[in-house]
Formats: C-alpha cells, structure tokens, sequence
C-alpha cells in the first residue's frame, strides 16, 4: 500500500502559487504594503445574514483527477525522507451563516514580517465577505488557498444538493476573485505572476473535522484532496493560553505534521503563540511550507475516516451543530463583492 501511495504522490502534485517561485504580484497590487491588522476587523459579528445568499453558477476550471489509491482517504500527515524536517502550519477561515467571521490580521502579518508559509482553510462565505482581504491571501507567494466549505456546515447531515453546494461553493468564490484579481491593472502588467496562482483550490477539509464516507468521495470527484492533522492546538477555546498553544506545536510536532489553528477571529490567542512557537521549531531545524508542499515531498498518511485526535470524536457535532438553513434568495449581490 504504501508503494503505491509512494506512486501516487509522484504523480500527483496541486498546483499552487505557494510551489512556484515567489512572485511580486502581491507588491505590485499593493505597492503601498497590505494593510496591517486593523482592531475592527478581529471579532466576529453574529447576525447580520448579508452574505447568506445563493452561490453564482458560473462554469469552473476543469478538476485535476485524484489518485485511485488516495480516494475515500484523508490526509492527516505526510512521512518524509529521513531527515528531511518539514511542517505545514494551517488556518481556518469559517464563516457559518447569520454571521460575518473575524480577519485575525496580527497572524498575517507576523508570517509576512518573518517570511513563514502557511496554508489557509477558507469558508467560500468568508472569501466572499472579506474579498479584499482574500485577493490579499491569494496574491501572497507564501500563502496557500484551501477550502472549508461554503458556510462551515456539518456535511454528514446535509443533502446531496446541498453537500454539492457546501463542497464547490469555496471554488465559485475563489475563480470569482481570482477572476477580478486578473482584470487589475497591476496583474495585468504582472502576466507571468498572475499566471502562476492556481486556476482551482486543490485542497480541502471538512467543517468539524467530521466527514462520511459519502463525503469524501464527492469531495474527491471535485479534484479535491480531504485534509485533516496531527497537531491539534485548541485555539477555539478562549481559556486555551498562548503558552499552551505554543507548547502543542512545539511539543507534538514531528516532521511531515500539519498543524490546526485558525485565523477568523476565534483562534483565542494564535495571535501571541506564533512568536513563541516558530522561533523554537526553527532552532529545532524545521522548514515551514504549504500543506501542498509538503505532499509533494514524502508519502502523505491516510485514514478512511475524519477526526480530531481519535476517530469517532467528531460525530457529537451531528447533534452539538445542527444545520441552519442559509436563504435561497440573496440579499446582496455576489458579483458587487467580489468587485470591490
């Protein structure tokens, strides 16, 4: 088995901006610099249900294949060559619906100022509700695009139609801004570096961490690889110190690891873990990349099903979230967002 995932991972690379060479479009969009953290922006606000709206049926870029040996698997980790000691730092964008999620601007810009790689797991709602924000992360040669679903729902509970919806909305929203990203001045005179970011998001990871076996399946029928971790630091939790979260990284991770945090205003204290934990992973050798990255260069680790730290200890979610419908009519215009 392993062989043939060994295979599998030659053959088999996701296209990202992240695996090229650093471009300058990100500079060329920006020349002034990207905004720095900004107060407003941190917290999330519950209520307002202005991106709850129905996703534009545009046509997509076409889906690269996945592996046979990698379907109906996820990936929680990669092993790697022997001394080769690698780490995929990860974040996660949710949105759910009748709320606008956080922009946790102090962890974009301590990885810009220190130059860490990074992968971010996006909700297609939060794309869409911090478009600027999102072209920002998409023009950034040390950031990776990924998806979390359209409006983080629980996918074992939801219908086929709408698991189709909660699976390619992420894409949608992302071409559409990779789209008006193109159409600016800067990218256009920048042909070479816009080129290079990846026509589709190629990674994916369920809302909860929890996934059936229905799930990852159509996930992969959409060109996308199911990504879990080994590093769990319980952000979430607003008594989890920025000690604490430093001291999970620090201490669990292991070449090939990738590691959960997340960025939308409810990673309680990532923010101060950062300058804590990286330092010390960078005495202790390690080299940060992109999650894609990191498949490229080992055998990726896969388990048939999706968990936190044991599997079946993401099934509460079926009765702690039930689903929330989300408005079949928009209330505000998709195309007017991406534009702005």
């Amino acid at each position: 088995m392993a062989a043939i995932v060994l295979a599998a991972a030659a053959a088999y690379t996701v296209s990202t901006a992240s695996a090229a060479e650093p471009t300058s479009l990100a500079a060329a969009c920006w020349p002034g610099g990207i905004a720095r953290a900004q107060s407003a922006e941190l917290k999330p606000v519950k209520g307002p249900r202005t991106f709850d709206l129905a996703i534009p049926q545009q046509s997509l870029a076409p889906a690269r294949a996945i592996p046979a040996a990698w379907r109906g698997q996820a990936i929680r980790r990669v092993e790697l060559p022997k001394g080769l000691k690698l780490v995929a730092l990860t974040f996660d964008l949710c949105e759910s619906p009748a709320e606008i999620a956080g922009y946790d601007g102090p962890i974009f810009d301590y990885l810009r100022t220190n130059g860490v790689k990074a992968t971010f797991f996006s909700g297609g709602k939060w794309l869409v509700s911090h478009a600027e924000r999102s072209r920002q992360i998409i023009a950034e040669p040390l950031f990776e695009t990924a998806s979390h679903g359209w409006a983080h729902r629980n996918v074992r509970q939801l219908s086929s139609a709408e698991l189709d919806r909660e699976i390619l909305g992420p894409q949608r929203a992302y071409e559409a801004l990779r789209g008006t990203l193109g159409k600016a001045q800067c990218a256009i005179q920048q042909p070479a570096a816009f080129n290079a970011l990846p026509q589709r998001i190629g990674l994916f990871r369920f809302p909860f961490g929890a996934c059936s076996s229905t799930a990852l399946q159509r996930v992969h029928d959409a060109g996308l690889l199911s990504i879990q971790w080994d590093v769990s630091t319980g952000d979430p939790d607003p008594h989890q110190s920025a000690q604490a979260i430093a001291r999970a990284i620090v201490t669990q991770t292991r070449p090939g690891s990738i590691v959960l945090m997340h960025a939308n205003g409810r990673g309680h204290n990532t923010a101060a873990a950062l300058p804590l934990a990286i330092p010390k992973l960078k005495a202790l050798g390690y080299t940060f990349v992109t999650v894609s990255e990191l498949i490229a260069a080992g055998t990726p680790v896969l388990t048939p099903t999706c968990y936190d730290s044991r599997p079946g200890d993401t099934d509460k979610y079926d009765r702690l979230f039930p689903i929330v419908g989300v408005r079949s009519e928009p209330r505000h215009d998709f195309r007017t967002t991406i534009q702005r």
